[in-house]
């Protein structure tokens, strides 16, 4: 018997069948862009671990600093005992988050803590307390990050009620749509004016929270238009823009930020996963002034911004400027989607490619002309590229679409290797179909 085979059966005696597993095998190390488990077979890591991973695993930096982190203290909590690491990723933040206003930042553990606080602090500032998001977002899986996410299965069945006042917009998904852009972005914007008439006032809403690009949602890009479209409602009527960054920031998209591609500056952003390498710290930076309005012990939690995520955060920011990788990202994506574009040209199932940096993806469909999605086909590629040696995974609320987090750190050598993998399944998939 495997080594994984044995601990696959202690897994489903002790763990609940809940957490979901996309690779089915146990790691024993990791190095840069690539897995080994724990019988020694390798893969080329296309999942970042759900984009957590930008500068790769064990990047050497990162783990010198967390070595000298852990030799001086492991955590006496920021509200028991200040330390200085928090301050300076704060400082970090401040200054490189979009707006040249004045900043503060604050930290927790996970991306949902940090949209959870996000509303918190909206709501306090503004006196409101309906939250907008839109349909397809993901922002997480407790209870109000929950309530704002927008796919049913299997993110909320069942797990109701849901947190009161959240609402939800459509958010463009020009490949679904037969109008053009500039007719989507339109009619989409027009509908806020209508649902302040018809549901909710804009005096009762304290802030609209969105993904500059949807990652759960099937990486759907929007467009500068409805991005600025936003914004201007946003400023008309008083509400407070967040920008849920915790899949796009740190390099993700060829910027450090998502929100800087469509020059749209939102008051609150929050972030998570590539921040710290793997370690878990989540933050949410805003104007100095929104920041500021919850009282001491309002905000804050025993964990939130561990020095040990403070550390990794600092060197993780400092590999993306200083080995430019936002620059890697644009030469990933652009190799990506050139590979995806002849893919999509070569076979019927693939109906859209779509992408922004490194944060590409391919959608299938049962054939072009419907463009009826096809969850299943979608799943098999993936269970054959993970079971060929690339880690990849779905998205999309069809549950029909193939994305691509790889770390920006990967050697064109392991991208095209990766890439070769995936057109291998693609073709025994089309074979499978023709016969």
């Amino acid at each position: 018997m495997k080594k994984s085979e044995g601990l696959l059966k202690r897994k489903e005696l002790n763990v609940p069948r809940g957490p979901f597993n996309t690779v089915l095998s146990f790691l024993d190390h990791a190095k840069g862009s690539t897995m080994t488990d724990v019988d020694g077979k390798e893969y080329i890591d296309f999942a970042g671990a759900i984009g957590t991973l930008n500068v790769g695993h064990c990047p050497p930096r990162v783990v010198e600093a967390l070595k000298n982190q852990i030799d001086k203290y492991i955590h006496p909590c920021f509200h028991v005992m200040m330390y200085e690491p928090y301050i300076q990723l704060a400082e970090k933040l401040n200054e490189i988050t979009p707006g040249i206003h004045h900043k503060k930042t604050f930290f927790l553990n996970s991306g949902a803590e940090a949209v959870e606080n996000a509303v918190k602090i909206a709501r306090k500032y503004t006196g409101r307390k309906a939250i907008i998001s839109f349909e397809r977002g993901f922002h997480g899986r407790t209870l109000l990050a929950m309530s704002l996410t927008s796919k049913v299965k299997p993110y909320k069945f069942e797990f109701g009620p849901f947190a009161p006042e959240t609402y939800k917009m459509p958010y463009p998904y020009y490949y679904r749509d037969d109008r053009n852009t500039e007719e989507t972005d339109a009619a989409i914007l027009s509908k806020f004016e209508d649902f302040f008439l018809g549901e909710v006032p804009p005096e009762e809403i304290a802030a609209i929270i969105f993904e500059p690009v949807q990652g759960e949602g099937g990486f759907v890009v929007p467009s500068k238009t409805f991005v600025k479209g936003l914004r201007q409602i946003c400023d008309k009527y008083n509400i407070l823009l967040i920008a849920d960054e915790i899949q796009t920031g740190f390099g993700r998209t060829g910027k450090m930020f998502a929100m800087e591609h469509f020059d749209v500056v939102p008051d609150l952003m929050t972030m998570s996963k590539s921040i710290a390498a793997g370690l878990p710290i989540s933050a949410v930076t805003g104007r100095a002034e929104i920041m500021d309005a919850p009282a001491p012990g309002e905000i804050g939690g025993t964990y939130g911004g561990s020095p040990l995520g403070c550390v990794a955060a600092l060197e993780v920011i400092a590999m993306i400027e200083e080995e430019q990788l936002l620059t890697k990202a644009n030469k990933i994506g652009e190799i990506i989607l050139d590979t995806f574009n002849k893919w999509k040209d070569q076979y019927e199932f693939i109906g859209d490619v779509r992408g922004i940096g490194a944060m590409c993806a391919l959608e299938i469909v049962k054939d072009k002309k419907t463009k009826a999605p096809d969850p299943d086909k979608a799943k098999k590629i993936i269970a054959l590229c993970n079971l060929n040696g690339v880690a990849i995974m779905g998205a999309g609320l069809y549950s029909n679409v193939i994305r691509i987090l790889s770390p920006l750190v990967i050697s064109e050598e392991q991208l095209l290797n990766g890439l070769n993998i995936i057109e291998e399944q693609l073709n025994h998939i089309s074979e499978t179909v023709s016969m």
